[in-house]
């Protein structure tokens, strides 16, 4: 049983490994369509109007929650920024996960605020691995046409 867990796991990996490697010749909407684990992003990214923005010459750092860190939000949170009326209050949170530039992992400093397109900074630490504000890093540099994404397993909201 474990060793068919095992090779399951290694198979997924390197599905995904190789989703992100193909993903070097699209942008980052695109890049994260293919990785798969990024659809409640890439929805809300639609709803908000920001997909086109995003297919852009940028460069952009896209600091991507997966579908899992909208899940832990609190019940019903998703479904009310999706709303028309919040398109604003959508479009704030998640251009609090972009910063202008491409800027690859080994350009983080600890302690480090940067600057993101909404207008607040986000809080790099590397003490205990790399987190922005209160989301671990679990993927990094992932390079696509128009940027890089680096993959966080939280939605981190502007203000917090």
């Amino acid at each position: 049983m474990f060793r068919k867990t095992a090779l399951a796991l290694t198979a997924s990996a390197a599905l995904a490994t190789s989703a992100f490697a193909a993903g070097h010749a699209k942008d980052v909407v695109d890049t994260a369509a293919a990785a798969g684990d990024f659809s409640t992003l890439l929805a809300a990214a639609e709803a908000a109007g920001l997909v086109e923005t995003l297919k852009g010459d940028g460069p952009f750092t896209v600091f991507a929650p997966t579908d899992a860190a909208f899940a832990a939000l609190p019940e019903g949170t998703v479904e009310d920024l999706l709303k028309p009326e919040n398109k604003e209050q959508l479009a704030s949170i998640l251009t609090y996960h972009v910063i202008a530039g491409k800027v690859m992992s080994t350009d983080l400093q600890d302690d480090m605020e940067a600057a993101t397109v909404n207008g607040d900074t986000v809080m790099i630490d590397l003490d205990n691995g790399v987190m922005v504000d209160n989301a671990n890093v679990t993927t990094a540099d992932i390079e696509a046409t128009n940027g890089v994404i680096h993959v966080i397993d939280a939605v981190i909201m502007p203000g917090s």
